[in-house]
């Protein structure tokens, strides 16, 4: 079985494939389907035989697409994703590997058109090629001499170096061209924020997937089918990781199928009735829903519950078990006449020191059912921000304030993390409408 190799630093830049360094490319089945077949999976050399004539895959706009072009970028696919080649597989090889030489054929005619226009560089050069081949190199503990001998070595590093330099250009153009002017809005992430609070009392996942977008590959049965392929594949060792880079059509392609947490709710609803059915571990059989076909892998569950968290801050001020009436009263007033200056629990401690006979102290984050029974109630009534009358204990008289309350299981986001992944999102929807109007309006003829 081949494998994948090692990827380092490429989900940061969006890069979809993975690292060939390492990975010896596993022999084809010498029987194809038909003869087509047969020349695009045989072991090729690093260039064309001498004599041999090279024949027309593909038409993008009068930029032909050559067999040659074809059988090494399968050859790339298959050292990259860890699936083995079968007589089964090997359409799907092709049909993958067409479709990906014919965007990045589009996207590079695009971007040429671009620069004629806007009078500027944007195709990325020779040198941007190989700081991308470097950072590879280095994540597979190899220079960049060692890693370009390896994939000429396995005939597909002009393939690779193609779709380094077509993925790099497109993702630097979008990001240039639209990234300022996307906007993420307070109500975007305030939504989000809701959403994740809600969902703390449902039962989570967390998932990788894979999905195969039906109208990409040529039809829901061919969708279906390429799934199936895909999961006997993983059953038998190809990397979940690898295989998602490669053939995925999620955003999440980029992160090898990672979709982090989700509740039910969030994914299409044939997947939550199947996520519901599965253990952790556990990988899923093709899952069709309305677009394609998805391959979801279970890597863990968690239950979701009543359990709230509650982060405290006190002010306070020390009395005895048995204080008298006068020194309760005393130390109320004083507590009483601190509470205007508490505006918020980022100034409790501030506000407290010039007290005098006043101690702040921040409590920490604990489930309300563990709380003193004295500061469970404020710990239910109150909301974040709010601050309780002061509260009788055996140690003294407290000010309790609530800095922030949530449900257990879930781990606060940062307001930055949900505007990155916003934006994120936004970027790729923006780049996936651009790629659906260069293929309307372009003529692409297949042989």
């Amino acid at each position: 079985m081949s494998s994948a190799c090692k990827v380092s630093g490429l989900a940061a830049r969006g890069l979809l494939l993975a690292a060939a360094a390492a990975c010896a490319i596993a022999p084809i089945a010498a029987q194809a389907q038909d003869a087509q077949t047969k020349s695009i999976a045989a072991e090729a050399p690093a260039g064309p035989p001498p004599g041999l004539s090279e024949s027309v895959a593909a038409i993008v706009n009068d930029n032909i697409i050559s067999t040659y072009d074809l059988a090494q970028r399968m050859r790339l696919l298959i050292a990259t994703s860890g699936v083995q080649p079968t007589q089964q597989n090997l359409p799907q090889f092709q049909r993958e590997a067409l479709v990906s030489l014919v965007d990045e054929r589009l996207q590079i005619q695009e971007l040429r058109h671009q620069e004629k226009t806007q009078k500027f560089e944007i195709v990325a050069t020779d040198k941007d090629v190989d700081e991308e081949l470097a950072e590879m190199a280095r994540g597979n503990n190899m220079t960049l001499d060692q890693f370009a001998g390896m994939l000429k070595s396995q005939g597909v590093y002009g393939s690779l170096r193609e779709q380094v330099r077509a993925q790099t250009s497109w993702q630097r153009w979008i990001r240039g061209r639209y990234g300022s002017r996307l906007r993420i809005g307070e109500d975007q992430i305030t939504a989000v924020q809701q959403q994740v609070a809600a969902a703390a009392n449902k039962a989570q996942f967390q998932v990788s997937e894979v999905f195969i977008d039906a109208a990409r590959v040529g039809g829901m049965e061919q969708a279906q089918q390429g799934a199936a392929q895909l999961v006997a594949q993983m059953q038998q060792g190809a990397p979940f990781a690898a295989v998602a880079r490669q053939f995925s059509a999620s955003p999440t392609a980029a992160t090898g199928g990672d979709a982090g947490w989700v509740s039910a709710g969030e994914m299409a609803p044939a997947v939550d009735q199947a996520l519901a059915q599965m253990r952790p571990g556990q990988l899923s059989q093709p899952i069709p829903v309305r677009d394609g076909v998805y391959i979801v892998y279970l890597r863990d569950k968690r239950s979701g519950g009543g359990v709230t968290l509650v982060h405290l801050k006190q002010a306070a001020v020390a009395l005895p078990a048995g204080a008298d009436a006068a020194q309760l009263e005393a130390a109320r007033a004083k507590l009483e006449a601190l509470r205007p200056a508490i505006t918020s629990c980022d100034n409790l401690e501030a506000a407290a020191a010039k007290a005098d006979g006043v101690v702040a102290g921040d409590l920490g984050e604990a489930e309300i059912k563990d709380l003193a029974p004295a500061f469970r109630e404020a710990a239910e009534t109150l909301k974040p921000g709010e601050l309780s009358a002061p509260i009788r204990t055996s140690a003294g008289l407290h000010l309790v304030a609530v800095c922030a309350k949530r449900a257990g299981g879930t781990e606060p986001v940062a307001r930055d993390q949900i505007e990155t992944r916003l934006f994120a999102q936004q970027l790729s929807m923006v780049s996936k409408r651009y790629m659906r109007d260069l293929r309307n309006s372009a003529t692409i003829e297949t042989r």
